[in-house]
């Protein structure tokens, strides 16, 4: 196993001078996140700063020419980044990524501090849009803030959010073509409709900003009005649906793409087993209505799915894999191996307690019969009775060691989580929400068992946060 990169880049190697300027180095960054390696509060906190800084300058609908590389979902899948060796140097294509760069990996900092580096030195050729999971609630909910706790501090974690609260919506590459992390809305007509858009707060449970984050097809896409079982039964005219589980409709699709000039919706926000998913066309143009990407190859660890990116260029689309590739290993929620394995140890040696003092050999048996005589009766029934005594403290014991090595032994596996923090808790070993169930063998085992965590976890909204208050 390599050793990690235990030593914090000086000012030599954070930074880089090109002609009178300096930039922060991004292609110094990409090696030694790689390798495990941390910045400097400081630097950290300049890489936000800056970044923050150039997408707030962004419109909440930025505007992209071909050729152009677009990336989905990563989930803090720093080791398997693999889009810009697949995709092709900045020099050959504009890069837009969909969204979804931290929760549900482990190295979500490193793919965010990453980008945004990227972003500063090339800000025209890294686009970055924001995902349902770059708000301050999912990454309280997942395990993003409980990652930054681990490696960097709180006040980091706010300028991360603001940052979060900083990236644009939407995207128009060529004119033609409407890219979103999630999808569409009934409130969203034409495409001035985002002009008005608040994006610089922490999206609600509905409206506008939550519905373009959130709002994905509804199953059975393309065939809804189709009785069940191939269908849904809908009636014709229906367009939109709550969505229950995180679902626009194929009328409602082809409608927003006839009113606004548009070929095409390309978005991301949901887990597929190639990669990529292409819809059914539009009745007049005959163009897939929805292309969806997902760049997070073997999600979550089981899923066992393919990575994928679109390539744009001379008005061709073409579809890039990319499989998985392993790397480190860390146990939920960043805690160490010593504090998973006393568990083991605790219950291990109860057992070992339990089994001495519950053993009698033939001669101990001989003894105590020869005692029974010599010794009175109600002596020989208080010397039992509190050898059973310390027999049960120890079992008792035993039990108590059981459920945090049972919990410690599953913490590795998933399992659906309940839908509401509040309910959910956490475990002896403060795992919540990061369980897998060893029965996963599938993409679909893997997804159907994760679904619980597709939804919007219930929340306050108007809960008050010091995001927008003065340092």
């Amino acid at each position: 196993v390599p050793p990690t990169a235990a030593h914090i880049p000086s000012e030599d190697e954070f930074f880089v001078i090109e002609g009178r300027q300096k930039r922060i180095s991004h292609e110094y960054l990409k090696n030694h996140f790689f390798n495990e390696g941390r910045v400097s509060e400081e630097q950290a906190l300049y890489i936000l700063e800056q970044a923050t800084n150039v997408l707030s300058r962004e419109p909440n609908m930025v505007s992209v020419k071909s050729p152009v590389t677009i990336c989905g979902d990563i989930h803090g899948q720093y080791v398997r980044f693999s889009m810009f060796e697949v995709g092709g140097s900045l020099k050959e294509s504009t890069y837009l990524f969909l969204g979804d760069y931290v929760d549900r990996g482990d190295f979500g900092i490193e793919c965010l501090l990453y980008l945004y580096s990227l972003k500063t030195a090339h800000p025209k050729n890294i686009l970055l849009l924001r995902g349902n999971h770059e708000c301050r609630h999912l990454t309280e909910y997942f395990t993003f803030k409980k990652e930054y706790l681990h490696k960097y501090s709180e006040n980091m974690y706010e300028a991360c959010v603001r940052s979060f609260c900083a990236l644009p919506i939407a995207a128009l590459m060529d004119g033609k073509f409407f890219c979103v992390h999630g999808g569409l809305s009934p409130q969203l007509m034409t495409l001035k409709d985002l002009e008005n858009l608040n994006r610089h707060q922490e999206p609600g449970a509905h409206g506008l900003l939550c519905d373009l984050l959130w709002s994905e097809l509804i199953s059975n896409f393309g065939s809804e009005t189709e009785p069940q079982p191939k269908g849904l039964g809908l009636d014709r005219g229906t367009t939109f649906t709550h969505n229950a589980t995180r679902g626009s409709r194929y009328e409602a699709v082809c409608q927003f793409l006839e009113w606004n000039g548009l070929l095409t919706v390309i978005c991301g926000h949901e887990a597929q087993d190639a990669g990529y998913t292409i819809y059914r066309k539009t009745p007049k143009r005959k163009f897939p209505s929805v292309i969806t990407i997902f760049s997070a190859p073997n999600y979550l660890d089981v899923s066992h799915n393919r990575g994928a990116i679109l390539k744009y260029t001379n008005k061709n689309i073409t579809i890039r894999q990319h499989n998985s590739s392993s790397g480190p290993y860390w146990l939920p929620n960043f805690m160490d191996a010593f504090t998973w394995s006393l568990p083991f140890l605790g219950l291990k040696t109860t057992e070992m307690l339990f089994a001495v003092l519950n053993t009698c050999t033939q001669e101990e048996l001989a003894e105590s019969n020869s005692e029974e005589e010599t010794v009175g009766t109600d002596n020989l029934a208080a010397r039992r009775q509190l050898f059973k005594s310390k027999i049960m403290a120890v079992g008792r014991m035993q039990k108590v060691f059981q459920l945090p090595r049972e919990e410690s032994e599953n913490a590795i596996e998933l399992e659906p989580g309940s839908l509401t923090t509040s309910t959910r808790g956490l475990d002896a070993l403060g795992v919540q929400g990061n369980r897998l169930n060893i029965s996963i063998r599938t993409f679909d085992d893997a997804r159907r068992v994760d679904l619980a965590n597709e939804r919007l976890p219930d929340f306050d909204p108007n809960r008050p946060v010091a995001l927008f208050e003065d340092a």
